[in-house]
C-alpha cells in the first residue's frame, strides 16, 4: 500500500490542485487556455504514464487508472460544473488511456521476462 501513496498524491495534485489553480488564479481567456492544456495534454499524458507504471506491478497498482479518472471527475465537478456530463466522457477517455497503457506495459513486461 505504501508504494501507491506517492502516485495517489501525484494524482491528487494533477487532477485536483491544477484545475483549482487554473480557476482561482487565471482569469478570462488565459484560464480557458490553461484548461485546454490540462484536458488535452497534461491529463492524458499523466493517465498514460500512470497506466504504464501500473502495468509493471499489476497486483499492487491495478487501480491507478481508475483512481486517475475518478480524481479528474471529482476535480472538474468541484471547480467547474457539478454533474456536467462532458466531464464523464473525458474521465472515460482517461480511464481508457490508462487501462490500455497498463495492459501494454503488462504484456511488454511478460514478454521481456520470458526472453
Amino acid at each position: 500500500m505504501k508504494k501507491i501513496i506517492p502516485w495517489m498524491l501525484a494524482t491528487a495534485v494533477i487532477m485536483l490542485v491544477f484545475p483549482w489553480l487554473a480557476v482561482t488564479f487565471i482569469k478570462g481567456d488565459g484560464g480557458m487556455a490553461v484548461c485546454f492544456i490540462l484536458f488535452f495534454a497534461v491529463n492524458p499524458i499523466y493517465a498514460i504514464c500512470s497506466g504504464a507504471y501500473a502495468g509493471k506491478d499489476i497486483k499492487i497498482f491495478w487501480p491507478l487508472p481508475i483512481i486517475t479518472a475518478l480524481f479528474f471527475l471529482l476535480g472538474t465537478w468541484l471547480f467547474f460544473s457539478i454533474g456536467e456530463k462532458a466531464f464523464i466522457l473525458y474521465a472515460f477517455g482517461y480511464l481508457l488511456l490508462g487501462i490500455v497503457a497498463e495492459l501494454i506495459s503488462m504484456f511488454v513486461k511478460k514478454k521481456i521476462l520470458r526472453g
